[in-house]
């Protein structure tokens, strides 16, 4: 018996840990082929063979999709070796917190170009084919979820640039939201709390000991797994429900 999502394809950046890992695997267990996008080749062809290892079907492209052309390249790579584009999932992330005064201002450039320019350029070179899959593909429907965060909502002490990025996905959304959804694109953003991953391991010492862990530490703290299980539910849902546009996931943190 098929699957929900036999005959798709998925495109997932930021593939090679954390939640990009676990939405690949959720997708192919619902019967998605994979692309797997990001700089980390080892993780991405690893990952690849597991899915392929367990009856799935996976192409491992290593790109930096902050640079334009990287993620032109990876976006074509994809539909040249599966002939189609269905589901596009914005994963990469980088998170760099502290104050605006001393900060490191190439963190700044660094977490902009992750966060804002590549969700920008791969939803720009995918979106022809997504529409196209909209029109012609076997469930008439293509799929972008962008995957921001509770920071794209709420403000805090030391977030500044983060908080700016994340907002910043989250307005895109819904704007792009707009222009395509009377051409049965779905665009949704999914907003976790407080995720077991390595996204706060590139900060130094003292902000992790002063900001991210006693953040853990009043939330609720999720697995990549579960932020999976929200993408799949937003990509398999049928064609004519709705979320608003986005779904939050866990508990914002105490105050």
């Amino acid at each position: 018996m098929a699957s929900k999502l036999t005959g798709t394809v998925a495109l997932v950046t930021g593939a090679s840990s954390g939640i990009g890992a676990a939405t690949t695997r959720r997708l192919a267990e619902d019967g998605a082929a994979l692309v797997l996008v990001a700089r980390r080749k080892d993780r991405l062809e690893d990952l690849a063979a597991e899915i392929e290892n367990a009856g799935g079907t996976a192409l491992a492209v290593e790109a930096d999709i902050t640079d334009r052309l990287q993620a032109q390249a990876a976006v074509q790579q994809a539909v040249e070796r599966f002939g189609r584009l269905d589901t596009l999932v914005n994963n990469a992330g980088l998170m760099l917190l502290g104050p605006v005064l001393g900060a490191d201002a190439e963190d700044w450039d660094r977490m902009i170009a992750v966060n804002v320019q590549g969700l920008l350029h791969t939803t720009h070179a995918a979106l022809p084919h997504l529409l196209q899959a909209a029109e012609q593909g076997p469930r008439q429907v293509a799929d972008i979820v962008n995957i921001s965060s509770i920071a794209g909502r709420v403000a805090w002490n030391g977030y500044g640039v983060y908080n700016l990025t994340k907002f910043g996905v989250n307005g895109f959304t819904e704007s792009l939201r707009q222009e395509v959804t009377k051409r049965h694109v779905r665009v949704g953003v999914l907003e976790p709390g407080g995720v077991a991953t390595e996204l706060g391991s590139h900060n130094k010492a003292e902000v992790r000991d002063a900001m991210i862990d006693p953040f853990y530490e009043s939330t609720e703290v999720l697995a990549p797994e579960d932020i999976a299980d929200g993408v799949a539910y937003m990509v398999t849902r049928p064609r004519h429900a709705s979320v608003g546009g986005g779904l939050g996931i866990g508990r914002p943190p105490r105050r």
